[in-house]
């Protein structure tokens, strides 16, 4: 077995990230690219627990004039989406899958329950949390730092498309600062975006560090995994 730095780790990607190149959808070529870095883990003998933006699909922003909830719970609806295909993608290179959502659709997904989460993840199994909390105004960075918290997850990796945390937008800014390490309080008060204040203070609260780092490139998954210094890290002072 590989030598690695965390054995139980939630993977956060947006919705976006899943649609690649794309402005929309899915795109089938990115979920096997993030799907074979995860059967990596799995065999390093890493556990890991997934939960997927639907951004992809719909933004509860998105809907406009429309009541907040009803868009919300769209937005939840959309991450299940995500979660199957994520799910089929890994199961057809042989990594043994659930998904679970917070809102009960035991047809298509188990539900969302915390020991049975652990029991498949200590047996190997990846486990898919879709459809957020199951709750709307809160955000599925919420539902990250939410199940890291349950579970017991030694970090959460935040896979986005830069390759860090910066003090201003990278792409309309060339001068804007890269950090490599920030505090919970760091990025609440200074509103840098790397996930909502509800779940950095959630993160803050439980001591969950936050790992921010770029899924262009899906090797980084393991390499953050083994401990390598990359991305920006978010943790106690």
């Amino acid at each position: 077995m590989e030598s690695i730095k965390y054995k139980r780790v939630i993977l956060k990607l947006s919705g976006e990230a899943l649609a690649g190149e794309k402005d929309f959808g899915l795109d089938q070529k990115t979920i096997e690219s993030i799907a074979g870095k995860v059967k990596e883990l799995v065999i390093m003998g890493v556990q890991v627990a997934i939960v997927i933006g639907g951004g992809n699909f719909w933004r509860g922003r998105s809907g406009i004039g429309m009541d907040r909830t009803t868009a919300d719970n769209m937005g939840m609806l959309a991450t299940v989406i995500n979660a199957l295909a994520l799910q089929d993608a890994l199961e057809r290179i042989d990594v043994p899958t659930r998904v679970q959502t917070a809102i009960e659709m035991r047809q298509i997904a188990e539900p969302y329950i915390r020991r049975r989460a652990i029991r498949h993840l200590e047996k190997g199994r990846v486990v898919i949390f879709a459809s957020g909390i199951g709750n709307p105004y809160f955000s599925t960075d919420t539902t990250a730092a939410l199940r890291a918290a349950e579970i017991e997850a030694e970090i959460i990796l935040l896979a986005k498309k830069v390759d860090g945390v910066y003090d201003s937008d990278p792409v309309e800014n060339k001068n804007a600062k890269k950090y490599d390490y920030l505090s919970y309080i760091d990025v609440i008060n200074q509103g840098l975006g790397v996930m909502d204040s509800t779940a950095a203070s959630l993160c803050m609260d439980n001591k969950i560090p936050i790992i921010v780092f770029n899924l262009c490139d899906p090797d980084n998954i393991i390499r953050v995994v083994k401990g390598e210094t990359i991305g920006t890290i978010v943790k106690e002072d």
